[in-house]
């Protein structure tokens, strides 16, 4: 008997075959790409065996763009064209970066940078915002995804520090999208480090998630239970992580050098990244080493010859560790905990390798850290998993995540105050409406600020996006009812509609972040991303033209200069005029109109091309009998 493949309505006619999706931990130091393999997340490695890509991006001279080893092998060489750790940048503009004096890039600001613009990068290929930069990262990444699992990616769940705000999130999706991903799902790096190890352990209880990564810090505090991740509370620090351990040694470093040089000039950039590097070098060799030796020749000739031992960089960044501390703190106090209600405390992050950090986390929390997954691999397998759910893969361990806004969300009021909305560590997806009225007798529009932060006062939190409600029936000041709607979704990303409710007249908004690239800049890029192909080829058949029309101008000119004399004076003045047309033509841009010229040319040429192969056969028979010639 033949057996029928009968499939529900709305699935695919296909439901044993997998699709492929990804989880990516887009990282400040490092990223990774995971898949589900048979049942399990896994880790895709490149053609070489590596696993981490460094989050490095050069811009070679002759064009080529060179991400991950490559790239961090020449970063102390070519500093400015070599960006490293672009996610700090993400969601940020000028005023958000501090220490601009020891980050070796050239930061430009146009007339409007500092409010409505992405920050952005000189570079020898142009100006490069974050955004673009993180998007040749997981280009990368897709590529590698798509050779190894031999097809073509149905989605990807891309994580986010959980301490990102709006700006931030939506600056990582738009890197996605101009990488060509589509993306399942934004999630907090925490919540899939929760999943990676819930899962794999069978753990069940209440538990912390402190992740100190590259360039953000995160502590997340989770309540597993039966396959349901609930976030309790989540706090952190968006701009500390190891590369503020890497500053500290720098700086350290300097110190030592100053000292020992009393002429000692100010560091070239090239020096700074040469420094930072073995600031980095020596703090992971410090992971199992008691000392280590930092040996270089800066471009001034002077030698850097110290010795860095653990006792001192456990001194020079004591506060750092502390820093951690303090959201850590807060986090416990938002949920409600002390530290007796937690079952276990998760390490994640390459810096939670320092052994003073994993010291502090357990003398906190009076307990050993768990450290059985590798911390720098354990976000990308948890985002694995959620984009094998998401992609309609089903498994027996199906899962529920309860996520929650890091900050909160409100509108500015009068006298430049926060109405707060939606409070943070509120559970995702939420929506929250609140009504408001007007201030004036017959105030017909409405303007609306939709802000993001803790603080009371519009000016010391961060502005998302401002609209306008406009045809409110005049009324007396305070008589009309204006609900303001705030809805966020799983990724964390925000939207608000305004609606009046006498007339139901209604102004809706995407909250498109002011440092994020608008729609048409995102639309343009990906154009130009797919049309490059289209224009090499332009180029190419414009250049050919113009070095074919050349040859020909200069063959029929130097004919001319001989044989002007067998065509009448009108005929050397149409041709001569023709090559004057193309001459001009070759300067402009159109390769079609340099190709008509010629045909142009040839067709004016005609009958001198017949006048010079006639007078040439007469010289050729000229003094010949017709016996005497060799037929």
């Amino acid at each position: 008997m033949a057996l029928l493949q009968i499939s529900e309505p709305g699935m695919s006619a296909a439901p044993h075959q997998h699709r492929l999706a990804v989880g990516i931990d887009l990282g400040t130091t490092n990223s990774l790409i995971a898949t589900v393999r048979s049942g399990m997340s896994t880790v895709l490695q490149d053609d070489f065996g590596h696993a981490l890509l460094p989050s490095v991006v050069r811009y070679m001279p002759n064009g080529d763009i060179v991400v991950g080893h490559e790239a961090q092998a020449h970063q102390s060489e070519d500093p400015i064209n070599t960006v490293i750790s672009v996610k700090r940048f993400m969601g940020r503009n000028l005023n958000d970066i501090t220490n601009k004096a020891h980050i070796p890039y050239r930061f430009v600001e146009d007339a409007d940078s500092t409010a409505t613009r992405s920050l952005q990068l000189q570079t020898r290929a142009g100006l490069k915002t974050p955004v673009e930069i993180s998007a040749e990262i997981l280009k990368t990444l897709r590529a590698r995804a798509e050779k190894s699992l031999g097809g073509e990616l149905v989605g990807a769940v891309i994580t986010v520090p959980a301490y990102f705000d709006d700006a931030q999130r939506q600056a990582t999706k738009d890197a996605a999208r101009l990488a060509g991903l589509n993306v399942l799902r934004l999630l907090n790096e925490p919540t899939a480090a929760a999943v990676a190890y819930g899962l794999d352990n069978a753990a069940e209880g209440t538990f912390v998630i402190y992740d100190l990564g590259g360039g953000t810090f995160d502590v997340s505090i989770l309540r597993l239970s039966k396959g349901v991740f609930e976030v309790l509370a989540t706090n952190g620090d968006a701009a500390l992580g190891g590369d503020d351990f890497d500053h500290r040694i720098y700086c350290w470093v300097l110190d030592q050098v100053r000292t020992a040089n009393e002429n000692f000039s100010p560091l070239s950039e090239e020096d700074t990244r040469l420094l930072l590097t073995k600031a980095r070098q020596a703090k992971e060799w410090l992971t199992d080493n008691f000392e280590a030796q930092i040996v270089c020749k800066l471009g001034n000739g002077i030698l850097v010859d110290v010795t860095l031992t653990a006792p001192q960089l456990v001194e020079v960044t004591e506060h750092l560790v502390s820093k951690t501390l303090s959201p850590t703190r807060k986090a416990m106090r938002d949920a409600k905990l002390g530290i007796e209600d937690i079952n276990g405390v998760v390490l994640v992050g390459g810096a939670t390798r320092m052994p003073h950090i994993r010291h502090a986390v357990q003398e906190y929390f009076q307990q050993e850290p768990l450290t059985n997954l590798d911390p720098d691999k354990v976000v990308a397998l948890g985002a694995a998993i959620q984009a094998n759910i998401l992609a309609g893969n089903k498994s027996d361990d199906d899962l529920l995540l309860l996520d929650v806004t890091p900050l909160s969300l409100g509108l500015e009021t009068m006298g430049g105050l926060v109405e707060k909305v939606i409070q943070r560590n509120s559970t995702l997806p939420i929506a929250r409406a609140q009504e408001f009225t007007t201030y004036k007798d017959g105030q017909t529009a409405m303007s609306v600020h939709v802000v993001q932060g803790e603080r009371d006062l519009v000016s010391d939190c961060r502005s998302l996006a401002r609209f306008e409600l406009r045809g409110i029936p005049p009324m007396a000041a305070g008589a009309a009812r204006i609900r303001v709607t705030f809805t966020v979704d799983a990724d964390g990303l925000l939207s608000v509609s305004a609606r009046e409710q006498s007339t139901g007249v209604e102004a809706h908004i995407e909250v498109k972040p002011s440092y994020g690239l608008s729609e048409d800049e995102i639309t343009n890029m990906l154009k130009a991303s797919f049309n490059s192909a289209e224009e090499d080829k332009k180029a190419r058949m414009l250049a050919e033209a113009r070095v074919d029309a050349g040859a020909i101008i200069g063959s029929i000119s130097a004919a001319l200069a001989v044989d002007s004399n067998l065509i009448s004076a009108d005929e050397v003045a149409a041709i001569e005029a023709e090559i004057q047309n193309l001459q001009q033509l070759i300067a402009a841009d159109d390769a079609t109109a340099i190709h008509q010229a010629v045909d142009a040319l040839n067709h004016a040429t005609e009958a001198f091309a017949a006048a010079r192969m006639d007078a040439s056969v007469s010289r050729a028979l000229a003094g010949k009998h017709l016996e005497n010639l060799d037929l």
